[in-house]
């Protein structure tokens, strides 16, 4: 049975965002969304699309979506106004809204926890949902620098129960 995961990483008080970007650059964890999604289908809301550096983000089959009539701004995208019935494994990607339509549905979530406060420093904060009980921890990465700045970063695994 395929599974349905959710990516994502935020700051120790749940900013994923600032409405437009991430608030932050991090080099590995880039890389470990990456090797957790290369391969499989990608689900996005129209906004993370959009904010997308590189449209669309190769190797995945990019689904987005939108109530907006697929055009010229969803080129190499699949647009749909629900979640895409996939026989395959896939990924939530974001942004905010989709991740807390969606975590009933999901089975898995890779979080990259990042060691800084922003919900105070960002002007409109985009919080991830809340992790409930209906999750388990079941990998706890070890806390680890990144080369390029110097943040504090570590990648968690939750397995629905």
């Amino acid at each position: 049975m395929a599974t349905l995961g959710a990516i994502w990483a935020q700051s120790l008080d749940g900013v994923i965002g600032d409405g437009d970007t991430m608030p932050w650059h991090l080099p590995e964890d880039l890389r470990h969304f990456k090797e957790i999604t290369m391969g499989r289908p990608i689900i996005m809301g129209r906004r993370t699309w959009e904010a997308l550096p590189v449209k669309p983000l190769p190797g995945r089959a990019n689904h987005v979506l939108s109530s907006r009539e697929p055009g010229r701004w969803s080129d190499g995208a699949y647009v749909s106004t629900d979640l895409p019935d996939l026989n395959t494994d896939a990924w939530i990607i974001g942004g905010g809204q989709l991740y807390e339509a969606t975590l009933d549905e999901v089975d898995v979530i890779e979080r990259t926890l990042i060691d800084v406060h922003l919900a105070d420093a960002v002007t409109t904060p985009v919080f991830a949902p809340r992790i409930g009980d209906e999750f388990s921890l079941t990998d706890d990465g070890e806390w680890q620098t990144s080369k390029s700045n110097g943040l504090k970063f570590k990648y968690q695994r939750f397995e629905r129960k």
